[in-house]
């Protein structure tokens, strides 16, 4: 080929893979898959890859301007002339920020200064968890427990260094904390490893800290359980948790609450359940008995003919809503105990019970059986 030969240049459009009639948002779309296909970052040493990455970096900087999107499609790319293709993709107002979103918003800049990190951050969150008797959990209790924290470094007053004076800009990055580096046509901006991307260091770090300004330490604290939580209540105390970085706030301790069992109530929301074993005579003729209940002695009327499994409902003997007035119920399920054996005296009494007493020995469904006595209830 001869030197006098001029190598056409590719058409923009066949570049970016889209028609001449394409809109502003399909000529955006075509250029950030393209772009994001052949960038530099993604395809080192690859200069194949580079040349494609300029290529549509170029048809993109011409087709998203209006005027020059004109006349390219009038005179090609002789209509562009001086107006035309600058050498790099972020001249002409296009925004790479706006086509990369959060991928490569960082990565790519005009040149200007970047924001400076801050060291000062908020002080982690604790969790505590805290295991009370059953009785606790119901009436409220207040506990003194001992927890682990990050508290200020009472050696250099949280500031991490021995003099007292606090972190000095990084001499590595300026306080900019970032390096820019320089690939090819554009700048890539990078966290500073001198100084972790804060802008700062501390050149004589406090001993008893290490320059982290605080220092783990056993504290106590009073812990107020309110009446009638239940198993796995969060309590959240504001302000208890690890103080933050460099003056930041605290964190929060967060109280998770287990409670143990009781001998004999189980516990379901509000309502307290028990189980009350009598005998059949008291079954049948019905009885009356005082129980303990979980707030003092709780009487109990036993109905005649009361059936094995009746629950017997007492209001307000339950435990306390939580941050609510009022309480649950106490529920006693009764259960008729059946003796094993008989003496004498008592199979005699039994079998002239049985005599005046007659009972068809016909199966029947459990549904029907709960309507007999509905009916005869």
């Amino acid at each position: 080929m001869g030197s006098n030969t001029r190598v056409s240049k590719a058409d923009y459009y066949e570049v970016l893979g889209v028609s001449r009639d394409c809109s502003d948002q399909e000529l955006k779309s075509a250029y950030r898959k393209l772009a994001l296909k052949y960038h530099p970052d993604r395809n080192p040493g690859d200069h194949a890859a580079e040349e494609k990455f300029k290529e549509a970096s170029e048809a993109y900087q011409v087709l998203c301007d209006a005027d020059k999107r004109a006349a390219y499609d009038r005179f090609g790319h002789a209509g562009l002339g001086a107006q035309g293709f600058s050498g790099s993709p972020f001249a002409g107002g296009v925004d790479l920020g706006d086509i990369f979103g959060d991928l490569f918003g960082e990565m790519f800049s005009a040149g200007g200064g970047t924001s400076r990190g801050s060291r000062v951050q908020r002080g982690d969150d604790l969790r505590f968890d805290l295991t009370v008797d059953f009785e606790a959990a119901v009436f409220g209790t207040e506990k003194e427990v001992k927890i682990r924290r990050l508290e200020t470094c009472t050696a250099c007053g949280g500031r991490g260094s021995a003099s007292g004076r606090g972190p000095a800009v990084c001499s590595h990055c300026q306080g900019r904390g970032q390096l820019r580096y320089q690939q090819g046509f554009f700048s890539v901006a990078r966290t500073c490893v001198a100084c972790g991307g804060t802008g700062s260091v501390i050149s004589d770090p406090c001993a008893a800290c290490r320059g982290e300004g605080r220092k783990t330490a056993e504290v106590k604290l009073n812990v107020k359980v309110p009446p009638g939580v239940e198993e796995g209540t969060r309590i959240r105390y504001g302000g208890e948790g690890d103080v933050g970085r460099v003056g930041g706030p605290k964190g929060d301790l967060y109280v998770i609450l287990s409670i143990r069992p009781h001998d004999f109530f189980e516990r379901h929301g509000a309502d307290l359940h028990c189980v009350l074993p009598i005998s059949f005579p008291q079954a049948a003729m019905g009885a009356e008995f005082e129980i303990p209940g979980i707030d003092g002695p709780v009487s109990i009327k036993i109905p005649e003919g009361t059936q094995s499994g009746k629950e017997l409902r007492v209001r307000g003997r339950g435990v306390p809503h939580l941050n609510e007035r009022g309480k649950g119920d106490l529920i006693v399920k009764v259960v008729v105990e059946i003796p094993r054996k008989l003496n004498r005296a008592q199979r005699e009494l039994v079998a002239k019970l049985a005599e005046s007493m007659t009972v068809e020995n016909k199966p029947a469904s459990p549904g029907l059986m709960e309507k007999m006595k509905d009916l005869f209830s």
